[in-house]
């Protein structure tokens, strides 16, 4: 695959990377309630995430999902079921008085499982590896080795854009233990992000 194809390439899908979506958000609202860290292992979970879609688009899977409307919109409403579920879930625990909030091995964990689960049910990371990765490949070679190769150039530059994003949130105060006022705050603004991210895939 030539050069200026994986330039292109990069130049289409960097602009989608950075609008606002399901992914951006959420790292955003980890970021914002775990600091750093916290948005770099959920950055970790939805590059791994997107893996699977890689994984798709070379076995030629990923066809078979977007010819199926229904697949695709089922696939589409648990995506938004699942944002909504996290979204609830840190505007209750926001509501709730508890002390304080380390940061723990098991929150760590979760942020890298949400982020994989967040990836594989996002309707916009589908339509780039169903309607978009196809455009840059040639029947004249061969399509794993091109989807593979376009799949790791879209994943990297997620992962640089999420990484990036963190670290810019973190930069806006400092993280770690908070109190009980701080923690139900940034707890309800991040559920807010993840409720947005969820209207945004029903719209």
């Amino acid at each position: 695959m030539e050069n200026t194809n994986l330039l292109l390439f990069s130049a289409t899908v960097l602009p989608l990377i950075c609008t606002p979506g399901p992914d951006m958000l959420f790292v955003a609202s980890q970021a914002i309630s775990g600091g750093a860290a916290a948005g770099l292992r959920s950055t970790v979970g939805i590059c791994v995430g997107y893996v699977v879609h890689s994984t798709m688009a070379a076995l030629g899977l990923a066809a078979i999902i977007a010819a199926s409307p229904l697949l695709f919109a089922a696939l589409r409403w648990l995506g938004i079921a699942y944002l909504s579920y996290l979204a609830f879930r840190l505007i209750a625990s926001s509501l709730k008085g508890s002390g304080v909030m380390p940061i723990s091995s098991s929150a760590a964990t979760n942020r890298f499982r949400h982020g994989f689960l967040t990836a594989v049910l996002n309707p916009k990371g589908m339509m780039i590896y169903f309607a978009i990765l196809p455009q840059f490949m040639s029947h004249d070679g061969s399509i794993m080795a091109q989807a593979s190769l376009l799949s790791a150039v879209f994943i990297s530059l997620c992962g640089i854009v999420y990484a990036l994003l963190s670290l810019a949130i973190a930069t806006l105060g400092s993280h770690g233990n908070f109190t009980d006022r701080r923690r139900r705050w940034v707890e309800g603004i991040a559920g807010g992000l993840l409720l947005v991210a969820a209207g945004r895939l029903a719209t």
